[in-house]
């Protein structure tokens, strides 16, 4: 997996500044260990899709109501639930090197992030293409969590997926996934011929957060 060493450096807060060249090699160092320790994982299943008034959304396998998603969501009949995960591994080595060395677990975290994001891209490309070649279009992946979507539905999703018998994705009581390093998402699927390549960053309204992507810099 090819992890893109700007994303890495964006989750440890340079934005625009450059790395010196200890900290690229760190970086490296700690991609290294990343790709020894992660077991990346993934599930997709696909459901029928109500979009009711009112931004009421009835997913069949969960039913919410979010005027975020549903924007996202629109023109679509059905939705592809997806969860993806790094495994524990890569928990154990951060909170290894939480006791060791610090700096190297800050940068575990930031280039655990940036690895999980690229293993979700290259799957839902994937998927996109074999949608497509059915005639559906997909829309980018929506998270519990983004915009108003409430992370209250973490655990519909994950029970309909059966995430944790499947790869191992549980929840705590404040809805925070074990592994930390694991996604949930929503996709929706429509015949419409059009589809957008936003990102979360770009699609959630979350403006202030400090590992915001910034838009004016090429992904």
């Amino acid at each position: 997996m090819e992890v893109d060493r700007r994303e890495v450096l964006r989750y440890l807060g340079y934005g625009r500044e450059q790395a010196d060249e200890p900290v690229m090699e760190l970086i490296e160092s700690c991609l290294e260990q990343l790709e020894a320790a992660a077991e990346p994982r993934h599930l997709v299943r696909e459901y029928p899709l109500v979009l009711l008034p009112e931004d009421e959304i009835d997913g069949s396998c969960f039913r919410t109501k979010s005027r975020n998603l549903s924007r996202n969501l629109k023109d679509c009949t059905q939705i592809l639930l997806f969860a993806a995960t790094l495994g524990v591994g890569v928990d154990h080595l951060i909170q290894r090197y939480n006791r060791l060395q610090m700096s190297r677990a800050v940068v575990l975290q930031a280039a655990s992030a940036a690895m999980i994001e690229e293993y979700c891209d290259t799957v839902c490309s994937q998927l996109r293409r074999d949608y497509e070649g059915r005639g559906l279009y997909l829309r980018p992946r929506f998270s519990p969590g983004y915009g108003d979507f409430p992370l209250s539905c973490q655990p519909r999703l994950l029970d309909a997926l059966e995430a944790g018998k499947r790869i191992g994705i549980k929840l705590t009581d404040s809805f925070l996934m074990m592994p930390s390093k694991s996604v949930t998402a929503v996709m929706g699927a429509s015949e419409k011929p059009y589809r957008c390549e936003v990102k979360g960053c770009e699609a959630c309204s979350k403006t202030d957060c400090a590992y915001r992507r910034d838009a004016s810099v090429p992904a």
